[in-house]
C-alpha cells in the first residue's frame, strides 16, 4: 500500500524521510562545535529574532513572518535589532551546506534548542520540517529596544509578546528567564554600556556585560540572583528585568521561578516550543520530530 505525494511533501511509505537522519547528525555536530565555540547565547539570539518578525494579526504566509529563515535576508539581517548577528549565520553556514535537506528555518531553531540543552537547560519537544523563505518578504521589522522606565518597559513588553506574538504574562516571564546566558554589547544595542574588549576575555569575545555570573550555564539564577545584578555594576538589570519583578501580572511567576527550577524547566521548554514554530508552515502539516 503506498500514499501519494503531495507537492513539496514526503511521502507517508516508501524511503524513510532524508531530513530526520540529517536532523539527527547536525544536531550531534551542533553539540560539539557550540561547547567548542561557546556560542551558545547568540545561537539563541539569533532564532529568537528569526521567530520574533511574527505578527498574529497577520494570516498570510510567508508576509506574518516567524521562524521561516528570513533573518539571513537583508534588510531585516541588517537592521539595528540584529547587530552583531551575522556571526551566528556563519556559524551555521557550513552546517547549511553539509545538510541540504535541514532548511534554514530548522537549522535556526535547532541550533537553538540544542544551544539551550548543552547549557544544561531542558530537552525541548521540538517539531521540523520548516519551509524556509527564499528571499525576505515584505513585513514588519523588529524595532531596536529602547531604554524606558519600569512601567513603561512592562507595556511594551505586552504590546510586542502578548498583542504581536500571542504569549501570557506568565510565558513571558519564562522566557525572560532565558537571560541566564549570554551578554549584552554596546554594540549591538543600547540597553549595555560596556562594548567590545571592555572585560577580559573570558569565554568567548572580551567585553559586553551579562545577567549572572556564569553566563554559559541555563538555571533559574536569573530570578534567583537578581539582586546580585541590581548591586553589581558589572550585571546587567535593565528597566524591563525590574518590570518582570514589579509588575503585579508578571511578580508572582518571577518568585515562583525564583523558588522552584523544575517548574521554569518545563515552563520556559514548553514557551520555547511555542516561539519556535511561530508563523511556520511544516511539511508536513504535522512537522517531524527527530526525538
Amino acid at each position: 500500500m503506498g500514499a501519494a505525494m503531495s507537492d513539496g511533501c514526503f511521502a507517508m511509505f516508501g524511503p524513510p524521510d532524508p531530513r530526520i537522519r540529517e536532523l539527527q547528525k547536525c544536531k550531534e555536530e551542533l553539540k560539539d562545535f557550540i561547547q567548542k565555540r561557546s556560542c551558545h547565547p547568540i545561537l539563541l539570539r539569533l532564532a529568537w529574532h528569526d521567530s520574533g518578525t511574527y505578527d498574529q494579526r497577520l494570516d498570510n504566509f510567508p508576509a506574518r513572518g516567524g521562524a521561516t529563515g528570513s533573518i539571513r535576508f537583508d534588510p531585516e539581517m541588517n537592521s539595528a535589532a540584529n547587530a552583531g548577528m551575522s556571526k551566528a549565520l556563519d556559524f551555521l553556514a557550513k552546517f547549511a551546506e553539509k545538510y541540504p535537506y535541514v532548511s534554514w528555518g530548522d537549522l535556526i531553531q535547532l541550533a537553538a534548542a540544542t544551544a539551550i540543552e548543552c547549557a544544561g537547560g531542558p530537552v525541548i519537544d521540538m517539531r521540523y520540517g520548516r519551509v524556509a523563505v527564499g528571499s525576505e518578504p515584505e513585513q514588519q521589522q523588529q524595532q531596536q529596544q529602547q531604554q524606558v522606565g519600569v512601567e513603561a518597559a512592562a507595556r511594551q513588553l505586552r504590546m510586542i509578546f502578548s498583542e504581536k506574538l500571542g504569549f501570557t504574562d506568565q510565558e513571558i516571564v519564562a522566557l525572560a528567564g532565558a537571560r541566564t546566558i549570554g551578554r549584552a554589547f554596546k554594540e549591538r544595542g543600547g540597553s549595555c554600556s560596556f562594548g567590545y574588549g571592555d572585560h577580559s576575555a573570558g569565554c568567548g569575545i572580551a567585553g559586553g556585560a551579562a545577567w549572572t555570573r556564569n553566563w554559559l550555564t541555563f538555571d533559574n539564577s536569573y530570578f534567583t540572583n537578581h539582586m546580585d545584578a541590581m548591586e553589581d555594576d558589572d550585571l546587567l538589570w535593565l528597566p524591563m528585568d525590574a518590570s518582570l519583578q514589579a509588575d503585579a501580572g508578571f511578580k508572582p511567576t518571577f518568585e515562583l521561578y525564583a523558588r522552584d527550577q523544575a517548574i521554569f524547566f518545563r515552563d520556559y521548554a514548553k514557551a520555547h516550543k511555542k516561539l519556535s514554530e511561530l508563523g511556520s508552515k511544516f511539511e508536513p502539516a504535522e512537522g517531524i520530530k527527530i526525538q
